[in-house]
């Protein structure tokens, strides 16, 4: 640090996001001539890997050809499941939920091993997750299967075994979104989720998962754009909050990593009147280290510019973001120059590490079994002698049907529809029904639920296989059989359909309640 000067220093605190599937020129003079400190790998970057492996490559070697050699942190959201930025040949996994219904902290800590090797793999030495947000409210659309339980110490055991795993694999874990997103019904992408829960609420809740990882070393948290006005008096978001921040996660938790910010162009960090620069300049007066911004080259200007300005006139902002890059750098040397570390130019290593991960296929697929979940029965198993429809929107879902029932016939459920083509998906669905002895019925978003609510003739043949959430089950009581898993890859729905038929006795548990 006694060799950086303003600009240098400035520089490690940023992240940003770049356009499309190749290092731009205009990313590539951010990291050269701003030694900004990580780069962000979005889905629009990641279409092709052997594209993308490239591509950091190169970034890292821009990174350490500069003066000051110091390499960048690469990061993405690969959390399992339902969020999977890095797609390609990766590893579609059954999910955080299956997680909590197979209680397993052996599934949590292969899970976040795989999912980190397949990343060590790319050159990714950073990955946000797990998310550790404890689904506290059904409501939590946003959150529902990213979530491991509804159960804090559950959450916090699951989260801490996937840390140990990515941790195996060299990869640096970040618990998000601190404070906690599981009880907030809106999504802080479009607006400022506003929670109104007291601190001795969120301490005997939220906040379990990150001290009990805490206690364990966790070396990253990213803070949401949450707002808690029974705590704070205020709207202000707790990635704008020294409160959150400083006074709780710092001093009373005891944190010492790194904290990094959500995507700071989300709308839940916009609440008030600020500027993004504004909003940037009082997220590192709160307490953040690495500022998250994704696109729009147009935006890192206007951010640098005004921290620029900052940072030469402000004596207490400049000692501020210095602290900041010190923590930055110190995680850089732990993770970095490891043995084991995340190489930095993936292009060049020979031979390659194996995507999906060696073992990854055969272990996501038993985690599968063990998770899913008998949520109502009278019917199953059904064998294989029953006539079947399958229903449902997921060419997979379909196709995993007729491998367990070869001679069934399926009907694709649209992706979104309007009340006049909602009635006629239904009015076809009961009409085909007639001649089948049973139909399975795929649930996993509410626009599936104002199908499956208006299919109550149905119910002394339907059978619903839930994946995802389960908690739109709830909307359904008349429904009489339901199998839940919570993945939507040929794992899972393998999985289902195999409960139905009776190829193995469901043991799963359900991680959240379901209403009796």
């Amino acid at each position: 640090m006694e060799e950086m000067d303003n600009s240098d220093i400035l520089g490690q605190v940023l992240m940003l996001g770049y356009m499309g599937e190749t290092a731009s020129d205009t990313i590539l003079h951010w990291i050269r001539d701003h030694k900004v400190g990580g780069i962000k790998v979005f889905g629009w970057n990641a279409n092709d890997l052997d594209i993308l492996s490239q591509t950091i490559t190169e970034m890292q070697k821009t990174a350490v050809e500069s003066s000051l050699e110091i390499p960048l942190f690469i990061a993405t959201d690969q959390e399992g499941g339902w969020v999977r930025h890095v797609k390609g040949e990766t590893s579609i996994t059954p999910g955080n939920l299956a997680i909590g219904a197979s209680g397993l902290p052996y599934d949590a800590y292969m899970t976040g091993y795989l999912i980190g090797m397949e990343l060590k793999a790319l050159g990714i030495n950073m990955n946000f997750a797990p998310t550790v947000d404890v689904y506290l409210n059904p409501l939590a659309d946003v959150i529902g299967p990213r979530a491991f339980s509804h159960d804090p110490v559950q959450t916090g055991i699951l989260g801490l075994a996937f840390l140990k795993g990515q941790d195996e694999a060299g990869v640096i874990s970040t618990a998000k979104h601190y404070p906690g997103h599981g009880n907030a019904e809106e999504d802080s992408h479009g607006t400022l989720p506003v929670i109104q829960s007291t601190k001795t609420f969120l301490e005997n809740n939220d906040l379990i998962p990150y001290k009990m990882m805490i206690q364990e070393g966790l070396p990253a948290v990213m803070v949401g754009h949450l707002a808690y006005p029974q705590i704070s008096g205020d709207m202000t978001p707790a990635s704008l909050s020294s409160l959150f921040l400083r006074d709780i996660l710092r001093t009373e938790m005891g944190y010492k990593g790194l904290i990094i910010t959500d995507d700071l162009v989300m709308q839940g960090a916009h609440a008030g009147d600020l500027s993004l620069p504004e909003v940037c300049e009082e997220s590192l007066r709160a307490g953040s280290d690495i500022l998250l911004v994704s696109r729009n080259p147009e935006n890192h200007e206007k951010i640098w510019d005004h921290l620029t300005v900052l940072m030469n006139e402000d004596e207490e902002f400049r000692k501020i973001v210095e602290q900041a890059c010190r923590q930055v750098l110190l995680k850089k040397i732990e993770y970095l120059k490891r043995e084991d570390r995340v190489p930095l130019f993936p292009a060049e290593i020979e031979p390659s590490l194996p995507i999906p991960a060696e073992g990854g296929e055969s272990f996501f697929f038993s985690q599968a079994v063990r998770s899913t979940t008998l949520l109502r029965n009278e019917r199953i198993p059904i064998g294989d002698s029953s006539s079947v429809l399958i229903a449902g929107m997921f060419s997979q879902y379909r196709s995993q049907g007729l491998e367990f029932f070869p001679q069934a016939e399926t009907m694709r459920i649209p992706y979104s529809f309007d009340t006049e083509e909602k009635w006629q998906v239904i009015n076809e669905l009961l009409r085909r029904a007639e001649s089948f002895e049973t139909v399975i019925f795929s649930l996993s978003r509410y626009q599936d639920l104002r199908i499956l609510k208006e299919l109550s003739a149905l119910q002394d043949k339907l059978i619903v296989l839930s994946s995802l959430t389960p908690v739109y089950i709830n909307e359904t009581p008349w429904v009489r059989d339901a199998v839940a898993v919570y993945g939507t890859g040929w794992e899972s729905f393998a999985a289902g359909f195999g409960a139905i038929r009776g190829d193995f006795t469901p043991t799963g548990h359900l991680p959240i309640p379901l209403e009796e």
